[in-house]
């Protein structure tokens, strides 16, 4: 809501009338309750501003896409193709209802609607997801009453995987990435997103960057895959495939209709609890072979090359931007700031506009009638306001956190999907984990924290599945931890094992302030390890820091276990190279 409100006072300052801005604003709420977790408000008032965005962009900005409706990161979370294209439709179902509650008419705001969706390895797969998406949708908007076959246009954005870029041998990373743009283009998507290879290492360089770029290029002017719609229509795999994915998909739907409809069912955790057991059954795959993974568990280089990362000085970047705060509101006036800004807080005290306070009046009476409540009670106008008063995002933020409340939720990692390995590796894990529970006389304890303002949490839900199911205590910390809470939490629940999950950028501030928390608390004796996003060139510095092991992405979590339990003081007796 703020971002989108300085983006068109940005537009006003500069001269250009709002009717005239373009572009997307993603604004898809319920995508961050089942799976990304960047949220802040409970799930009925966020519902709200994304319908008070739309009413407010289909008045006043006509070329504008309102919402994106993604996919993408249920598919980074580990979704399954059937899972993505079920609850990104259902999740996109609830939007326009909402938008519908609210008063607006479908075939004014459907047009400019438009979807995000993840693109995976498997080429087929993924163009069958994409055809199967844009028939699921028409019928979709036909019946919930649009007219205009606009309105059942499905328009959409692609990015590639994440989550298939490997730290191991990144290189492999750029035909990844060509393979999955590939599948895009012949899916039909509008717009078009592709990863750098060195994601899972590090930020994107410019070098790393402009390969990125310079893939799209390639299949634009070289390849001719552009020349022609739908090119794989026909095929009879993908019409076969593209017909079994809009069964499975429907018959998704239709359950979580029949739960309530997805506003319940993500509130209740069903989608997320699905896409985790699909995570972790394809992590568990990976780890044993059974899924190949080229460099990583097949293939493997015997020396990692070092490759050129993007070095970020966090206390620098943060220095600069309080300076620039500061500045701003030294030069503001205040009173209009306080006047903007309850005015926004009140109006959110207030029930949302509902068409029954409208209905019956279809004169132009009633129209204007609608358009003045709209305007009164549309937070994005509201949110414009504070935004040319020059409040700042924060402030306008909590405006809202004090009429709604703040969603909390603790994270519940899934059981019994690692637990059906039955490998050497991991029954060695088993047998070691039960050794030191015996010394221990209890379960050994791992608190797994994810402190910093990153959502994602596959790889911190993995590990707490993987551990869980080898017989650890897990403690799974909360979404957005301090680290002195995280450290608070370690003490109190008197772990052995702190696991900190780190995306990238995060390490190097948020666990050697964690270690120095557990110091202060008297808890040095606490062991702290680090799995994530961490480039080879920083493990020396975490080292330094007190981190006593460093697990990048790809990791088996049978040898992370080892590892960990090594620590616990558990010696592993040697294999023989028939078990392994």
């Amino acid at each position: 809501l703020p971002i989108m409100a300085f983006y068109i006072v940005a537009g006003e300052e500069q001269g250009v009338d709002r009717a005239q801005l373009s572009g997307t604003i993603q604004n898809d709420i319920l995508k961050e309750f089942a799976v990304r977790n960047t949220y802040i408000y409970p799930p009925e008032p966020s519902m709200r501003i994304v319908s008070d965005i739309i009413a407010y962009c289909a008045a006043e900005m006509p070329r504008f896409n309102s919402i994106s409706i993604s996919g993408y990161h249920m598919h980074e979370a580990g979704a399954t193709a059937v899972q993505e294209l079920a609850y990104t439709l259902a999740d996109g179902m609830a939007y326009v209802r909402a938008a519908q509650a609210a008063g607006l008419d479908i075939d004014a705001f459907a047009p400019r609607l438009s979807f995000f969706f993840g693109i995976g390895m498997n080429l087929f797969m993924e163009v069958a997801k994409l055809r199967a998406a844009r028939t699921l949708w028409a019928r979709i908007m036909t019946d919930l009453g649009a007219r205009s076959e606009k309105s059942k246009l499905l328009r959409t954005h692609c990015q590639t995987s994440g989550v298939s870029l490997t730290e191991q041998d990144p290189y492999n990373n750029i035909v990844r990435t060509t393979v999955e743009a590939l599948a895009a283009v012949l899916g039909g998507t509008q717009s078009l997103h592709t990863n750098s290879f060195d994601e899972a290492i590090a930020l994107p360089t410019d070098f790393s960057a402009r390969i990125a770029r310079n893939t799209q290029l390639i299949l634009a002017e070289e390849s001719g895959v552009t020349a022609v719609a739908d090119p794989l229509g026909g095929s009879w795999y993908v019409e076969a495939l593209t017909r079994a994915l809009e069964d499975k998909a429907w018959a998704l739907i239709e359950e979580v209709e029949a739960h309530g409809g997805v506003v319940k069912a993500v509130a209740e955790g069903l989608p997320k609890q699905r896409i985790e057991e699909a995570a972790a059954e394809r992590a568990a795959k990976v780890d044993t072979g059974e899924t190949v993974i080229v460099g990583v568990n097949r293939y493997r280089l015997e020396e990692e090359p070092e490759i050129d990362i993007l070095e970020v000085d966090n206390a620098r970047v943060r220095a600069g931007q309080i300076a620039r705060l500061e500045k701003m509101r030294a030069g503001r006036d205040e009173a209009r700031v306080r006047a903007a800004l309850e005015a926004l807080e009140n109006c959110a005290r207030q029930p949302p506009l509902v068409l029954s306070e409208v209905e019956g009046r279809d004169d132009e009476a009633g129209a204007s009638a609608l358009r003045q409540a709209q305007d009164e009670r549309n937070l994005l106008a509201l949110a414009v306001e504070c935004a040319r008063a020059r409040a700042s995002l924060g402030e306008i933020s909590d405006a809202l956190e004090r009429a709604f409340g703040r969603y909390q939720t603790t994270p519940e990692p899934v059981r019994g999907i690692y637990g059906k390995r039955s490998d050497a590796r991991w029954r060695g894990a088993v047998e070691g984990t039960a050794a030191v529970a015996e010394r221990l006389g209890r379960k050994p304890r791992i608190l797994v924290a994810k402190m910093g303002q990153d959502g994602h949490d596959r790889g911190a839900n993995l590990v707490s599945s993987a551990f869980g199911d080898l017989g650890f205590e897990v403690i799974a910390g909360p979404l957005f931890q301090t680290p002195q809470e995280s450290a608070q939490l370690a003490v109190e629940k008197d772990v052995d094992v702190v696991g900190a999950s780190s995306l990238a950028a995060g390490h190097k501030t948020l666990i050697p302030e964690l270690i120095s928390h557990l110091r202060d608390l008297g808890r040095a004796d606490i062991k702290v390890v680090a799995g994530g996003v961490i480039p080879p060139q920083d493990y020396d510095f975490l080292r330094a820091a007190g981190v006593q092991a460093i697990f990048g992405p790809g990791t088996n979590l049978a040898d992370a276990a080892d590892e960990v339990l090594r620590l616990l003081g558990h010696n592993k007796p040697p294999m023989d190279e028939a078990a392994e």
